[in-house]
């Protein structure tokens, strides 16, 4: 079997105390927690922390391990039969932590054990009593459309469960939840019970699900008012024209008029983000004029003639002569 250095470990000398031991494994345990740890290999370390501890901790066992002598970390060895016989060949196993000391790790005076006990700080044991899950709240993205027409969608989680063992680990949970129709961004969707999971038989928490609105390529949303950008071409902008507007509640015919300059906003009542009450806001397209990037040589001779024909000058409002 490999050794594995639980002194290493827990960052402590051989000649360590018991108090010194227990504080080391207390800021490991909490520093690589599943639940707490941003470290790619958090559970892994946890596991080991957990393990070094347990054998560490109890004077009889760490007599045993530090009669094996002292090897490299990882290094192949043969340990005597007692050992095995102790340990199984396996090390240390969660049973024999003391969950106190783990619930001492994240500042809370007690937590459930194996067998449905409670251990407090002080590491006694006494009767379990019921304790509430804890409440959760995630944010997920929707869609413009579907605030706007409300709706199903799935929200994806990690909620922490206990093991076999008592301890807390993150475990993956799929909700279907209806967006109410004119929904708005940030707003909070409850769901009784769908949170942290309650110990011996205690009710399990509240999941509050906080909605954004999703990038949209189109809108933008402005409180219960949508804006767009709406494309012309130089020659819908000055001789008007009629066009097909798409907006989250279908498409429109939007009439524009002769003359339409650039930056012009046209308000389409009604046609923003419901509200509650059967109100909605206003949807607003502002006018961009976009001129062709590559020009046919037919398109060219145009738009030659019409540099020379027309007697349009923007600029003419500028000082004499600067504008030419």
């Amino acid at each position: 079997m490999k050794y594995k250095d639980y002194y290493k470990i827990l960052g402590v000398e051989r000649s360590a105390t018991t108090a010194d031991i227990k504080k080391a494994y207390r800021k490991l345990a909490h520093l690589y927690h599943p639940d707490v740890s941003k470290d790619a290999k958090g559970e892994e370390k946890f596991k080991e922390v957990a393990e070094a501890y347990a054998t560490l901790k109890d004077a009889e066992k760490r007599k045993e391990y530090d009669e094996l002598g002292s090897h490299a970390a990882g290094e192949q060895f043969t340990p005597p039969p007692q050992w095995r016989e102790h340990f199984g060949g396996q090390g240390a196993n969660f049973d024999d932590v003391d969950l106190a000391d783990l619930f001492a790790a994240f500042g809370t005076r007690s937590g459930p054990s194996p067998g449905g006990r409670t251990s407090s700080a002080a590491g006694g044991r006494g009767r379990a009593f019921p304790r509430a899950g804890q409440d959760f709240e995630v944010a997920t993205q929707v869609p413009l459309e579907r605030l706007y027409t409300g709706g199903e969608i799935d929200v994806s989680v990690e909620l922490p469960q206990h093991d076999e063992h008592g301890l807390p680990r993150r475990v993956p949970r799929t909700f279907r939840i209806n967006v109410p129709k004119g929904a708005t961004d940030g707003q909070r969707l409850r769901l009784p019970a769908k949170g942290g999971q309650g110990t011996h038989g205690g009710p399990s928490g509240d999941l509050y699900v906080k909605l954004s609105v999703a990038p949209h390529p189109l809108y933008r949303l402005q409180g219960r008012d949508i804006a767009m950008d709406l494309p012309l071409t130089p020659w819908e902008a000055a001789l008007g024209a009629s066009i097909a507007l798409p907006t989250p509640g279908g498409t429109v015919e939007l009439s524009i008029k002769p003359g339409t300059v650039s930056g012009r906003r046209l308000r389409l009542s009604g046609r923003g983000l419901p509200a509650p009450d059967g109100g909605a806001g206003d949807l607003y397209a502002e006018v961009r004029i976009e001129v062709p990037q590559t020009l046919s040589s037919e398109e060219r001779r145009l738009f030659t003639e019409l540099a020379t024909e027309s007697k349009f000058n923007p600029r003419g409002h500028w000082p004499e002569g600067r504008g030419k």
